[in-house]
């Protein structure tokens, strides 16, 4: 795979996204509403009144991991749209008829996909972080974040679901007929990750270290295997005379 023919298909992506307003803004606005949020809950739970710390710890680990759940479904615009968009627009068909090969070609449209959902998804856990330590620390009497809770989320799972999440739509991408589909049929991706929280909710599983390590383990496989069965399964020749 040359990596310079993979990037040049993600600048080239990553251009008509900021061209795409309602894209663009979708993936800015549902992080920013959750780092505001999610902090806003933490404080209405403690105008209630006094939380045990082994509770509110509880919550902020699941808070935690909501950003995965957020950053997997953030991406679903611009990976959805990164085939059969630029079809409609008829700005798919150059792009196939070049040298590059498939696997370069769904490595760059997912590395366009991945930038701006793992910023965005940084800079919000940034503010969510900042918002809770000052609304926590009377009570925990330290700043809870950042510590290696959050560091796994932000630089194992995350990125991870991210990827899975991209790799998925672009595959759902390349086989329907317009974007409103694509990402009806990509936002499925995110299903897993609600049953996850649920289940650490009503207390089947625990969010912590361990429960994440294997979570990006099973992630990372996935991903491996999804990009795979992608690269097997893309066929440009039949997407061109298929959405003639």
């Amino acid at each position: 795979m040359d990596l310079e023919i993979a990037w040049t298909v993600a600048t080239k992506d990553l251009s008509i996204i900021r061209k795409k307003k309602s894209i663009f803004y979708a993936v800015i606005i549902l992080p920013l509403i959750m780092s505001i949020g999610l902090p806003a809950i933490v404080w209405v739970v403690e105008q209630r009144g006094t939380i045990p710390d082994a509770i509110l710890i509880g919550l902020l680990n699941a808070f935690s991991f909501f950003f995965v759940i957020m950053a997997s479904l953030s991406s679903i615009g611009i990976s959805s749209y990164s085939i059969v968009g630029e079809k409609v627009e008829k700005s798919l068909e150059p792009l196939l008829a070049t040298p590059a090969t498939d696997g370069e070609i769904l490595f760059g449209k997912g590395l366009a996909a991945f930038i701006p959902t793992i910023v965005a998804t940084y800079v919000s856990v940034t503010i969510f972080m900042i918002l809770t330590d000052i609304l926590t620390y009377a009570q925990l009497g330290y700043s809870y974040y950042p510590n290696l809770t959050i560091a796994l989320v932000l630089f194992l799972v995350t990125p991870l679901a991210i990827i899975l999440s991209n790799e998925l739509n672009v595959l759902v991408s390349a086989r329907v007929n317009d974007v409103r589909t694509a990402s009806q049929l990509g936002a499925i991706m995110g299903i897993p990750f609600f049953v996850i929280y649920i289940l650490a909710e009503i207390g089947l599983i625990s969010l912590d270290i361990a429960t994440f390590l294997a979570i990006s383990a099973i992630l990372l496989a996935a991903d491996i295997a999804l990009f795979y069965l992608s690269r097997t399964t893309f066929r440009r020749e039949q997407i061109l005379t298929r959405w003639k």
